[in-house]
């Protein structure tokens, strides 16, 4: 599992790890992983370090020492590194000493040939965007040139992933002790590329956002036993549908059939769609151990609605069925709860505005959890999944933008309670669900419809097994 962790934790452990080793010791690590990064990457693209224009674009903090210390690194190596500071004043003693005894320049100027830029402008105390300095150098890196950012891309929020201004977009990320959830969470994901953990010896607590892997997913799969019946595994319950949407209960009940409960359950007007789709459909009301509502419902129909959450069973609402939702009534339930709403959605239930959301991702979807005392999945870029009383924010790794697509969250709901009918806790049924059904989307590949990705859930599930 993928764990990231907030800029005060971080820097309470590296204060930590600096009192017991000496002066300067916990940079120079840094600054050694983040050249043989650099040095990887070089010789990848130009078959070696010797004679590689390296440029260093040098911020007054710790981020920028780390960059000049890196550079020393490669100029011994035999690149040739130029040092371009945001403040020629407020460089790092240390590491511009560094660099200049190894052969490295400094220049006012970014030069427009380079092999690689590193970016050490900001650290992951930097907040609101680029400061004009910054981003007049930023703007200068020259086009095609692959940017290595130091610790996380300048401009983006350690904290959140939001962007409130200018700000670097890296090709890799170098990153220390720890992923910062500003890595994982849109829109700073987007512009850390790929991302390179180096390990300084911090010792961390709990995190404050984690990302499954397969083997995370895979240990939590619902596994069936000799003793198993399709009752035993759970059956899940579909309310979806209507004359307008039929489809969305087809493809609801497309996803629930494939994430491991024993039965699927359809209640709505769709009945006959779902049947010549899907024969293994029971129809009609019945006993369940969890409950999909929304999909496709259409107006007028909040009565269903309100009937399931008044009930001891756990329930999934998602689309339609997130309709004018009372906080103190999903307060109130004890059985699981778990809502999935997209950016909009999520924005009425906030009474904000849809940009606010896409923003800011991590504080709405905690937002949403903590009012509304339920669990809560965030659809979008980045899929989020929140539970209330401050649990670790789950962070889904996998996913494509092809998936913005009529339908897919109708094959996520119908997945993610299959998933909570088969035992799982709401968190783990969305954080789960997420991550197949985003794994799916990526074997389907291109453009795609929303019944592939509930067809090649099977080959998904498989996947994290292997």
């Amino acid at each position: 599992m993928r764990t990231a962790y907030s800029v005060e934790t971080v820097r309470a452990a590296e204060r930590e790890l600096m009192a017991r080793l000496p002066e300067g010791a916990l940079m120079l690590r840094a600054a050694a992983g983040l050249a043989a990064v650099c040095a990887g990457l070089l010789t990848r693209r130009r078959g070696r370090v010797y004679g590689a224009r390296v440029v260093l674009l040098v911020g007054p903090g710790d981020n920028g020492g780390d960059a000049l210390y890196a550079g020393a690194r490669l100029a011994r190596r035999g690149a040739g590194v130029t040092a371009v500071p945001m403040d020629p004043e407020r460089m790092h003693a240390g590491g511009l000493a560094a660099l200049r005894a190894a052969g490295g320049r400094v220049a006012r100027a970014v030069p427009q040939r380079a092999d690689l830029v590193v970016d050490g402008l900001l650290g992951i105390g930097g907040r609101g965007g680029l400061r004009p300095a910054g981003a007049a150098l930023a703007e200068r890196i020259p086009p095609g040139v692959p940017v290595v950012a130091v610790d996380l891309p300048s401009g983006v929020d350690a904290d959140t992933g939001e962007v409130a201004g200018p700000a670097v977009t890296a090709d890799v990320t170098v990153t220390f002790g720890a992923y910062k959830p500003g890595l994982l969470i849109d829109p700073g994901a987007s512009r850390a590329g790929a991302v390179h953990l180096v390990d300084i010896g911090l010792e961390l607590p709990e995190p404050e956002v984690e990302a499954l892997q397969h083997t995370d997913v895979a240990g939590l799969l619902p596994e069936p036993t000799a003793s198993s019946d399709k009752y035993r595994r759970g059956v899940v319950g579909i309310v979806a549908g209507s004359a307008q949407y039929p489809g969305a209960a087809v493809l609801a009940v497309a996803g629930a059939l494939r994430g491991g409960a024993g039965a699927v359950r359809y209640v709505g007007p769709a009945a006959d769609s779902v049947l010549a789709r899907y024969p293994e459909t029971l129809i009609g009301p019945g006993r369940v151990q969890a409950w999909v509502v929304g999909p496709g419902l259409g107006e007028g129909r909040a009565g269903e609605v309100a009937d399931l959450l008044a009930g001891n069973t756990a329930v999934l609402v998602d689309a339609d069925g997130l309709r004018g939702l009372d906080p103190a009534v999903l307060r109130a339930r004890t059985a699981p709860t778990l809502l999935t709403p997209h950016a909009g959605e999520a924005a009425a239930l906030l009474g904000t505005s849809r940009e606010s959301v896409e923003a800011g991702r991590l504080a709405a979807v905690r937002r949403l959890a903590e009012r509304y005392g339920a669990t809560v999945l965030l659809k979008g870029s980045t899929t989020l999944v929140a539970s209330p009383g401050g649990r670790p924010v789950r962070v889904n790794p996998t996913g494509t933008p092809w998936l913005a697509t009529a339908g897919s969250g109708d094959v996520l709901s119908g997945l993610a309670g299959s998933l909570l009918a088969g035992g799982l806790s709401g968190a783990d049924a969305g954080a789960v669900g997420a991550y197949l059904h985003g794994l799916a989307a990526r074997r389907t590949g291109g453009p795609l419809l929303a019944h592939q990705v509930a067809e090649a859930l099977p080959a998904a599930w498989r996947d994290t097994r292997a």
